[in-house]
């Protein structure tokens, strides 16, 4: 198996049947940690070599586990379970030949002579070969009967624990073999194709090898979800998240979806555990007006979408650039603050047509239902420190504040599903609200902190780009490092006057009169990446690059080039997500080609807003008398915005 069987590959033989084994080590139905150390010319049969496993030259292993032992060179390791139940580890040389009276090139009476043992500890009969010598103790465990026999190797060789060897029971390669339980070897085999299987994917991996690539898996047995759950202790968020998908896609159908849901419930879960531990309660607010009103534009994105997505921004980082814009003339988020005298806190939302009140403080640490209509409401007291995480009494907070409160949110003459990043942004709105009605002082570094923990309480899975674009005016160019707690650096871009005014000018908002299609974006970009789809790993880190460039651009006024960007930018999108288009979106798109330097979708795409920068000396009610000659009575159509 160690040599000759690459000159019969024609034949399809191979030195690795059915077993996880990288390097030149041959195996058949067995695993090798990528981790352990093996020389050369090794053969393993049937066995499992773990990481931190010390193997040395010419050495063939069957049936048998090795852990954090150092295996000498040119010896054979062979386990049998024997049918009451216990263990023999046989051990022998390479080159030995049972019939003969040696054993790693020593003849057994000198041993025995030197160890100060009778013939009668090592044979009961007449035929003193090796086969017949009785050198190996049977033991309770298979980790034990390794020791053991390893203690046997030493013995040979000089060194070992001679009185351990005699208070054993122990049994010859004649009666080891004879006294094997058949059931158990086949048992052992199967175990051994079942945790090949799962090391195959965990390979896969780490190679970076696509899931949909993985091979297809049956019903994890036993033992397969015993070899999950401990990889589970000794693997990081990456792996972990990793090993449910592939898992769950190697599986296929109902029986994946719930490793596949895991996957996601890990992301959500790891990051809103983080967010839950740096909650603190504000015991010193209170209120220092009577009514506040906060108003917030939306935000167009131009590089770096889904690079501020969890997982990508916690294993990559993130780089987005994108910009606060007016609608119609209008900022359209609103949140407003009112103290009323009741002791009690009023949610209500226009948009969304609903209204609660709440005198009592457990429904209002009620999170993580999707389905709450006051999600958002309850996320952003949690956040802010208004109220406590769990416990606290909501008269007495109340009594401190100075009143009862009504919260009102609402977003206005903005279509459902615009792209525009609506609802991250009035989660800031809320936040920015709170902090100013109770006197809070804070940074607008605070209000992208808060609001990141605000949008984990309500485990929307999204990213930190739509709040920071709309927290503040203008340009941004925003980072951050790896790491489950995404800090943010945020550069405002300080572009010339006259660049302002041509891209005010060029820039135009097209709305596609549809709303995206409900279906699971985020699962399926997310799944892509965590997937390792080649086409969305190069997008991933490629948008970020995309990012850093239009920044570079813009800052020297060259909004022509910032125009290719974004056309280079759309095309990278459709890599991420295939559904960031539809025929509608081609055919607006197709319809004003020749009037435009670039194009994007806003958001996810799918529907909603469009984004385009127009060519030199193309108004934009040039597009909007071709747009109507086009599609005459759809409402697709060019909205007024500005970027502010």
């Amino acid at each position: 198996m160690s040599g000759g069987t690459k000159e019969y590959e024609a034949l399809s033989w191979s030195d690795k049947v059915n077993s996880s084994i990288d390097g030149d080590t041959a195996g058949y139905n067995s695993v090798l940690s990528g981790k352990a150390q093996i020389e050369e010319k090794c053969y393993l049969e049937v066995s499992y070599v773990h990481s931190k496993a010390t193997v040395g030259r010419h050495v063939l292993l069957s049936y048998i586990d090795i852990h954090d032992e150092t295996i000498p060179d040119n010896v054979v390791l062979h386990g049998l379970k024997q049918k009451d139940g216990r263990f023999v580890c046989r051990i022998y040389g390479v080159e030995d030949n049972p019939k003969e009276t040696r054993i790693f090139g020593q003849e057994l009476s000198e041993i025995i002579h030197r160890l100060g043992i009778a013939d009668s500890d090592l044979w009961d009969t007449d035929d003193h070969t090796l086969w017949m010598a009785k050198l190996y103790p049977e033991c309770d465990t298979v980790k034990e009967a390794v020791a053991a026999a390893l203690n046997v190797y030493n013995l040979v060789h000089g060194s070992g624990d001679i009185e351990s060897w005699k208070n054993t029971d122990r049994k010859s390669l004649c009666s080891g073999f004879g006294d094997a339980d058949p059931a158990a070897i086949i048992a052992w085999n199967q175990r051994m194709r079942e945790l090949v299987r799962m090391d195959e994917i965990a390979k896969d991996i780490r190679s970076g090898k696509p899931a949909r690539e993985t091979g297809k898996l049956a019903p994890l047995t036993r033992i397969q979800q015993e070899w999950l759950a401990k990889r589970y202790t000794r693997s990081d968020f990456s792996e972990i998240i990793r090993l449910n998908y592939y898992i769950g896609t190697a599986l296929g159908g109902k029986a994946g979806d719930p490793y596949i849901s895991a996957c996601f419930r890990t992301i959500s879960d790891t990051i809103l555990a983080d967010t839950m531990g740096t909650l603190q309660y504000n015991d010193t607010c209170r209120m220092v007006t009577d009514r506040h009103t906060v108003r917030l534009p939306l935000r167009v994105n131009w590089g770096g979408g889904w690079s501020d997505t969890p997982p990508v921004c916690i294993e990559q980082g993130g780089t987005v650039l994108n910009a606060a814009i007016s609608l119609n003339g209008e900022l359209p988020v609103e949140a407003t603050l009112i103290r009323i005298p009741e002791k009690k806190i009023v949610f209500d939302s226009r948009d969304m047509d609903v209204h609660g009140e709440f005198d009592t403080i457990e429904p209002l640490q009620a999170t993580g239902d999707p389905y709450d209509p006051f999600a958002l409401q309850k996320a952003c007291l949690l956040a802010c420190g208004v109220i406590p995480k769990e416990g606290g009494n909501l008269d007495e907070i109340l009594t401190r504040l100075g009143g009862g409160f009504e919260m009102h949110s609402e977003v206005t003459n903005v279509p459902k599903g615009s792209g525009l990043g609506t609802s991250s942004i009035l989660s800031a709105a809320c936040v920015k609200a709170v902090f100013e009605f109770l006197g809070i002082e804070h940074t607008e570094a605070d209000l992208y902190s808060h609001v990141l923990a605000m949008e984990q309480i309500m485990s929307t899975g999204g990213g930190w780009q739509d709040q920071v674009g709309g927290v503040t005016p203008g340009i941004k160019y925003i980072t951050s490092r790896p790491g489950i707690r995404q800090e943010l650096t945020v550069e405002h871009l300080e572009i010339s006057e006259n660049t302002k005014k041509e891209l005010n000018e060029r820039f135009c908002l097209i709305y596609t009169g549809q709303r995206r299609l409900a279906r699971n974006l985020l699962r399926d970009v997310v799944g892509r990446y965590v997937g390792n789809e080649p086409d969305s790993l190069y997008a991933m880190n490629e948008i970020q690059k995309v990012a850093s460039l239009m920044r570079f651009e813009l800052m020297r006024g060259n909004v022509d080039a910032f125009a290719e960007l974004l056309e280079y930018h759309w095309e990278l999108s459709k890599k991420v997500d295939k559904g960031s288009t539809n025929t509608l979106i081609d055919q607006i798109f197709a319809a004003i080609e020749p009037m435009i330097a670039g194009r994007l979708v806003c958001g996810a795409g799918g529907g909603g807003f469009l984004q385009v920068v127009l060519k030199r000396g193309v108004s934009k009610e040039m597009v909007h008398k071709r747009l109507k000659e086009v599609f005459q009575d759809n409402p697709v159509d060019v909205w007024e915005c500005e970027l502010i």
